[in-house]
């Protein structure tokens, strides 16, 4: 019995010897600076008690872990500060995690791998992201965000991922982290889904993002489509505004898709019938019908007949009578107007209409209401070189040329005698319906004196005119009734040896000169006049009576020869 009692003592004795052994080999393994597993054992509101193994535990303050405590028996990885501290070995969860989370990085980085964090504040150029265990990086302004930023302080708090640009010391937490390219990469994957999943005519949800003038941006999930101003509605569409609103969530069709060119257009009127198709039931050409002023032109006026249908009344086809130099004289936008359908085109979705057609076309019964030779009552309302505009009525003007304002005057321009606003009578020469165009004038209203001096004095009559005028090429005379003629140079002088500049020195604007009349034309108010024929009628006429007077007196000393002579010493 004594020496069963031996072996069970010795026995006892070598299982603490091993345990005691197995005890200093594992304590002989904590080494400063080493990450371990220890076994939490108790957790206060101060402290977290760790068995490490070691010849006692260690402690860690309660905010090492923020708000997720540890479990009494749970494992958890720490770094050995000092494992002969002060009060046992000095530990820390943070700085494991820390030198953990730096391998995790680097690893990270070379493999192009996301890591996460927290966008805390901001810094100068940028923002400090919490990436955990007390790492902070940078994040440059413009790789925080897919799209420009505006409003930086809203990415503040943001949980977000991010790749590491740059990583440049594993003792220090100086990282580079970009989350703009790990937006673009998850953009362009949802993007390339989109393309690959919807087709023409499909419906989608998006947040109206921006405007422009041609339209709205519609974000699809981090990328954009473009709802253009003309798919708004099938009607008149002014402002974008009118229809969507910034950040509203709304429903569009698809109607293009172009992967290659990443483009996407919506469309709103699509959920609605295209008006054109049943265009032909309601209008037909030469419906009297009635729109809306939606646009002005410099061409015209755009009017909508309905939503969606809008035609175009180009200016000339606003007035039958006036001269409408903009449309903006006439009409103005929202004005409600009565026009016809003179046209349209239906695949194009074009309407062509007219404002006058609605009226009755004055130039139809305008012979009837001014035939030629009607006296009138007009204004002058414009000069030009050839003459003037005449208005006869509201739109009616008739033209009256230069050469009609009179009779005798060689009118060269119709401002020397007319001006504007000046109130005259006027007769009618002339009715062009088909041109639409008047022919007025002023001397028409009083007899043709060329017709009275014609018939008073035929060619080779004689009269006393006064010098109008002297020119190179002749001398201008008025006769009576203020027919004026013209002495051509040839016709001024008898003696040919005589040049005409030496011959024209004797006369003088105002002179009173006998002239001898060669021609009249009346259609052309026309007179030549002759100072030579007028001297030599004169010399006939001496002869005549020299030789009624001789055949009386044959004694009579003065010949014929001595009369020639004085006309020639004349």
């Amino acid at each position: 019995m004594e020496q069963m009692e031996v072996e069970k003592e010795e026995s006892k004795n070598s299982i603490q010897t091993q345990l005691m052994e197995e005890s200093l080999k594992s304590l002989g393994t904590v080494e400063d600076g080493q990450l371990v597993d220890g076994t939490v054992v108790q957790v206060t509101s101060d402290y977290v008690f760790v068995d490490i193994g070691y010849k006692s535990e260690g402690r860690i303050p309660v905010s090492e872990f923020g708000d997720k405590l540890p479990k009494d028996g749970s494992v958890i990885t720490v770094i050995v500060n000092h494992k002969d501290g002060r009060n046992g070995p000095d530990i820390s969860f943070t700085k494991a995690q820390a030198k953990q989370l730096w391998k995790d990085f680097r690893k990270a980085y070379e493999e192009k791998a996301v890591v996460e964090g927290v966008i805390e504040k901001e810094v100068k150029g940028g923002f400090d992201v919490n990436l955990g265990g007390d790492i902070h990086a940078f994040l440059p302004i413009s790789q925080s965000d897919s799209q420009k930023v505006d409003n930086p302080s809203k990415l503040i708090g943001l949980k977000a991922k991010f790749y590491i640009e740059r990583l440049y010391s594993d003792n220090k937490a100086n990282i580079v982290v970009n989350r703009r390219k790990y937006l673009e990469e998850v953009i362009g994957a949802e993007r390339d889904k989109f393309f690959a999943e919807k087709q023409i005519g499909d419906t989608v949800k998006g947040t109206v993002k921006s405007f422009t003038s041609f339209g709205a941006f519609i974000d699809l999930g981090g990328f954009d489509g473009l709802l253009h101003i003309n798919d708004m509605s099938w009607g008149h569409v002014t402002r974008p505004k009118d229809f969507v609103k910034k950040g509203q969530e709304i429903e569009l069709k698809v109607i293009r898709l172009e992967p290659n060119d990443k483009r996407i257009n919506l469309s709103l009127k699509h959920f609605s019938e295209d008006p054109w198709v049943h265009f032909e039931d309601k209008y037909h050409v030469d419906d009297i019908v009635e729109g809306t002023v939606t646009k002005l032109t410099d061409f015209g006026a755009f009017i909508e007949l309905e939503e969606g249908i809008e035609g175009l009344a180009h200016i000339s086809e606003f007035s039958w009578t006036k001269k409408i130099n903009k449309p903006g004289d006439m009409v103005k936008i929202g004005d409600k107007l009565k026009c016809m359908i003179l046209g349209y085109d239906i695949p194009a979705g074009r309407v062509s209409l007219g404002l006058k057609q609605v009226t009755a076309n004055p130039w139809d019964t305008i012979s009837e209401k001014y035939p030629e030779g009607t006296k009138v009552h007009g204004k002058v309302v414009k000069l030009t070189n050839a003459g003037a505009f005449v208005q006869l009525e509201d739109g009616i003007d008739g033209f009256l040329h230069a050469e009609d304002i009179s009779w005798t005057k060689k009118v060269k321009h119709a401002g020397s005698e007319l001006s504007v606003d000046q109130e005259l009578d006027v007769v009618i020469l002339e009715v062009d319906t088909e041109n639409h165009r008047i022919r007025v004038g002023i001397k028409q209203l009083t007899d043709n004196p060329w017709k009275k001096f014609a018939e008073e004095y035929k060619p080779g009559s004689t009269l006393e005119g006064e010098i109008t005028s002297i020119t190179e090429f002749g001398i201008f005379v008025k006769a009576p009734d203020g027919i004026e003629g013209l002495v051509n140079k040839a016709n001024l002088s008898d003696d040919r040896e005589v040049p005409y500049e030496e011959a024209v020195k004797k006369y003088n604007v105002g002179d009173k000169i006998n002239v001898f009349v060669v021609d009249v034309n009346v259609d052309k108010e026309k007179v030549a006049f002759s100072v030579k024929e007028y001297k030599k009628a004169q010399a006939r006429k001496e002869i005549s009576q020299y030789m009624s007077s001789s055949e009386n007196d044959d004694d009579g000393a003065y010949t014929l020869g001595d009369m020639i002579k004085s006309q020639q010493n004349n």
